[in-house]
């Protein structure tokens, strides 16, 4: 079995499941009904947009226990993104219903043409360190050895750092 620390997104309303906030709450509904194992789930937190969006997010972490492998999860979450009304075309950092991000996994590292693990940005992210923290806290990056404590940690420390 595979442990996957997967960090969820939302900044639009959708007619269906509604806010930002009860849409990542139905994605964590739809992970378990997909057969996957929803170990834990962070509390939901507002951030500002990365890029031109203009929406404020609201963000959570989950950790998932499957025995799918990255690319089968990948599919598996762009599958339930594309539910939500997630499209992939267009600018980079738009408004979005639903993001999915594989952030970490028990297997270490991963590199293919569709997927990095961990991801790629996830140290600089408060939006995706805090709620891990919350949740993963001795989950260490494969790549710099850090568990997620320590690294928001060092993100925090430096954000309110004088300059």
């Amino acid at each position: 079995m595979n442990r996957y620390l997967i960090a969820l997104g939302s900044n639009q309303r959708h007619v269906r499941f509604g806010s930002p906030v009860a849409i990542l709450r139905a994605a964590l509904a739809q992970l378990g009904a997909q057969g996957l194992l929803v170990e834990a789930v962070s509390p939901v937190m507002h951030s500002r947009p990365v890029g031109p969006s203009q929406r404020e997010y609201a963000n959570g972490a989950a950790v998932v226990v499957t025995d799918l492998e990255p690319p089968e999860l990948l599919d598996l979450l762009q599958n339930i993104e594309n539910v939500f009304g997630r499209r992939r075309q267009g600018q980079r950092w738009r408004s979005r219903t639903l993001d999915l991000d594989i952030v970490l996994w028990t297997g270490g590292g991963w590199a293919d043409d569709r997927l990095t693990i961990p991801h790629a940005e996830f140290r600089k992210r408060d939006f995706v360190l805090r709620p891990a923290a919350q949740i993963a806290p001795g989950w260490r990056d494969p790549l710099t050895v850090l568990t997620v404590k320590h690294l928001f940690s060092r993100l925090t420390r430096r954000a309110s750092a004088p300059r």
